[in-house]
């Protein structure tokens, strides 16, 4: 058994998550959490809401609240659609608690110590209309390295490359269009070129990482500046240093304390289980995490924070870059086994965009489609390796042609059959089994070590797919074998026989298919005769700050119960009612429905 920590991007506080976002950062690592845990590992899977930053502040100017009001409002709906997702937090937290600031804090202040933040005298960008500091990503120009004429001030999205906005050629503010003025300034930066050869040592000791993730990683060594840390913002986590603590124009910048939340996250977590110490089984570099790996969840437009900036923050406190120095008083800190990147998803053939209506939101999915429907989808067509386009025509296909059709139809007609013949799980003809039967069986059980390597190894595409080769396997089974056929008594143990050996493969096949789809294997489980938490869920509570900050929510739970990852046998004799259906076949209207509301 291993401590695995599956570390999931921040969503931003700005507004409602889309389904692009889930693709992700949210089902992927969900579907690998839940694997983990039914595979004996302890897990620990966390997050939360990233709230700090000047594109909240602005927005709240813009709405007429205050910065924490517009963060309540979204972190409180975020986390409500992760429940509804389905997706397995131990804890999913955000980063205007009490806890966070003193994590983040520490981090900076080991980090200074270890000589690897230091001051510098810059140039900042501030609105000539209003006089205020303008965030980077409200600075949109020509990038000065690719001539991408859409590049932002902190990054360059085409070639990846960080970028000052004073770099750009012919900045302009996303906000009102106006050309910033740039003024001096004086920040704290962390000094990313003497982490670089620790970088470099680290990143080519990784093996099995998807190859677009290391090679971007490795390209973006080859030119490391030193990066500003803190910003002029009224809106953050305060500077932890003599002189700078009490200023009211000066915070952390929000870069650098969301890829943090991980780290408070698995505190805070432990913290509330009355053991605050237990977060060191995931991330002490001594003896105390010496059997953890880190697992980290996002778009590709995260790679740089998760490859490189996270790193580097972690071995500068650690003591480990050319500097040397000595470790904070949380130890020496495990880096990330694997950078687990996924694509863009586009809808329709276009980028998502909230601005310009490109946009499903979560909440409006699932207040018109099952859970488990769009989870399906972004496992078996989403932007694993490649950016992949979700469309309304391919979904309506894969939910009706694939999960009602093959799965849903396997399952029902087989417990039908069972129901109606025997009322129970029939016994097996004491003639015994079959080639065929055993040929069926077999594959089942051979699935859990082909499906369960696949998702260790992130290629959750191939993972489900084998697992619907099992339903596609069975559902031919049974055409062949056609017990509906063998309506004589002297028949009736050979249809037993056939009907056993279809449930105990459905019963296999749910299991194999229950990260992917949770929702629909408990109540497979129940229609099966099971009792008891098959995948557990989520839920979402309220708690005190535990350092007297204001309440929130947090989404938790226990999955020290459910499935584990192994063939159950069935006991003959347990009893059957008549299934209801498992997935809801969608009408073909829905296609032009979805379209129109996406044409506005």
């Amino acid at each position: 058994m291993s401590h695995v920590l599956a570390a999931v991007a921040w969503p931003y506080a700005n507004g409602p998550r889309h389904i692009g976002h889930v693709s992700g950062f949210g089902v992927p690592s969900d579907v690998f959490a839940r694997y983990m845990r039914m595979a004996g590992h302890d897990v620990l899977m966390v997050s939360g809401t990233d709230e700090h930053g000047t594109p909240i502040q602005v927005q709240a100017d813009a709405e007429g609240v205050t910065p924490r009001e517009l963060a309540d409002r979204y972190n409180r709906v975020i986390a409500e659609d992760l429940r509804a997702l389905g997706l397995s937090y131990d804890l999913f937290t955000r980063t205007t608690t009490r806890n966070h600031y003193a994590v983040v804090q520490e981090l900076f202040e080991g980090l200074h110590r270890n000589g690897y933040i230091v001051p510098k005298v810059t140039t900042g960008a501030i609105s000539p209309s209003t006089g205020r500091t303008l965030p980077d990503r409200y600075i949109e120009g020509t990038c000065p390295i690719c001539g991408y004429d859409s590049a932002r001030g902190d990054q360059c999205d085409n070639c990846g490359n960080q970028l000052d906005p004073i770099d750009l050629i012919n900045p302009k503010s996303k906000i009102n269009g106006e050309t910033p003025e740039f003024v001096e300034t004086e920040h704290f930066f962390l000094d990313l070129p003497a982490l670089a050869d620790a970088l470099r040592q680290w990143l080519d000791s990784r093996e099995g990482w998807r190859p677009n993730v290391l090679r971007f990683s490795r390209n973006l060594l080859d030119d490391l500046q030193p990066r500003a840390i803190t910003r002029d913002l009224e809106w953050g986590v305060p500077i932890p240093l003599d002189g700078w603590r009490d200023r009211p124009d000066k915070r952390i910048y929000v870069w650098f304390d969301a890829v943090i939340g991980y780290l408070s996250a698995s505190i805070e977590w432990a913290r509330r289980t009355g053991d605050p110490e237990a977060w060191r089984k995931w991330w002490s570099a001594d003896a105390e995490g010496k059997d953890a790996r880190g697992y980290y969840f996002m778009g590709k437009d995260n790679i740089v924070f998760h490859s490189v900036i996270w790193p580097a923050l972690l071995g500068g406190y650690s003591g480990e870059g050319s500097r040397d120095g000595e470790p904070g008083m949380l130890g020496r800190l495990n880096l990330p086994t694997e950078v687990v990147s996924s694509e863009y998803l586009t809808m329709e053939g276009r980028k998502f965009s909230s601005s310009r209506k490109v946009v499903i939101y979560v909440r409006d999915f699932l207040e018109r489609y099952d859970a488990d429907a769009l989870r399906y989808f972004i496992a078996v067509a989403g932007p694993e390796s490649n950016d992949t386009d979700f469309t309304w025509a391919e979904f309506l296909r894969r939910n009706n042609d694939e999960l009602v059709a093959g799965w849903g139809n396997l399952v029902n007609r087989s417990i039908s059959m069972a129901a109606k013949n025997f009322g129970a799980i029939p016994p097996v003809d004491p003639a015994g089994l079959t080639e065929a039967d055993r040929a069926l069986l077999d594959t089942a059980k051979a699935g859990f070590a082909i499906v369960g390597d696949l998702i260790a190894r992130h290629r959750q595409k191939q993972a489900i797919g084998e697992a619907m080769k099992v339903v596609a396997e069975a559902n031919k089974y049974l055409s062949e074998q056609a017990p509906w056929k063998l309506k004589g008594e002297d028949d009736k143990p050979r249809m037993g026989t056939i009907l056993h050996v279809a449930l105990q493969v459905v019963s296999d096949a749910n299991t194999l298919l229950t990260p992917f789809l949770p929702h629909a294997a408990q109540k497979i489980h129940e229609l099966l005769g099971g009792t008891g938490v098959h995948a557990p869920m989520p839920v979402l509570e309220e708690v005190e700050d535990l350092d007297g900050g204001p309440a929130y929510p947090v989404l938790t739970g226990d999955y020290t119960v459910g499935a584990r990852w192994e063939s159950v046998p069935l006991e003959a004799g347990r009893p059957l009612a008549a299934p209801k259906p498992v997935f809801r076949k969608l009408d073909p209207s829905i296609v032009d429905e979805e379209l129109a509301r996406l044409a506005g």
